[in-house]
């Protein structure tokens, strides 16, 4: 079964190993996640459990999301999301979920959103080549060759083109969990996780370890 948390990535350090060994791990601060509501085939058609995460002021929030956390008996939450996968017995509105939820050597599954980077051209997005600088060539840093003109009239799907840069949802698996630490809701996870700090980070067990 999945176990899951919400988290803030504070930033990069490192640690040793009792063996002397240097690991790079990333610091995400989890204070404990509120269970706001319990998610059932019979009324909702699929079963998960609701979790909030960061109080936030109730000026906040409106009249039904205030409703909505007072059925757990806790402050609004500025995030809230879901974990599939989870044995409903275990756990009840309410409930807190703490860092001591995974235990040192679990493998994890990390979800955040990418840095942003703007709007940014064909040689930095997709690390394409310039033109020659010298020479009278005028031609230099441009997309290149928009394809046919009369047949088929259009720029086919999917061509490396500028645009956006980051600010992807994205998920990298089997990340070990190195240390935990419960007085100060911290949990150590090896390797880089994607985010900016503060930002947002979902933290559960890997598809492969829970199978």
């Amino acid at each position: 079964m999945t176990k899951g948390i919400l988290g803030k990535k504070v930033g990069m350090t490192q640690v040793f190993t009792e063996n002397g060994e240097l690991i790079p791990v990333t610091v995400v601060e989890a204070t404990p996640n509120v269970i706001l509501q319990l998610k059932t085939m019979a009324t909702d058609g699929y079963e998960a459990i609701q979790v909030g995460f960061q109080d936030k002021r109730e000026v906040l929030s409106n009249k039904p999301a205030k409703g909505h956390v007072a059925k757990a008996n806790t402050a609004p939450k500025r995030f809230i999301k879901e974990f599939n996968d989870v044995e409903l017995g275990d756990y009840k509105v309410g409930q807190e979920i703490k860092v001591d939820v995974f235990q040192v050597g679990d493998i994890v599954d990390v979800t955040g959103t990418t840095k942003g980077h703007g709007f940014q051209g064909v040689i930095k997005r997709h690390g394409q080549s310039r033109g020659p600088m010298s020479h009278g060539s005028r031609y230099h840093r441009r997309p290149g060759s928009m394809g046919a003109a009369s047949d088929p009239s259009r720029v086919f799907k999917g061509k490396k083109l500028a645009g956006r840069m980051g600010g992807d949802r994205v998920t990298i698996q089997n990340l070990e969990i190195v240390r935990v630490d419960t007085d100060k809701n911290v949990i150590l996870i090896k390797g880089n996780v994607p985010g900016v700090k503060k930002s947002l980070v979902e933290i559960k067990t890997a598809v492969k370890a829970a199978k």
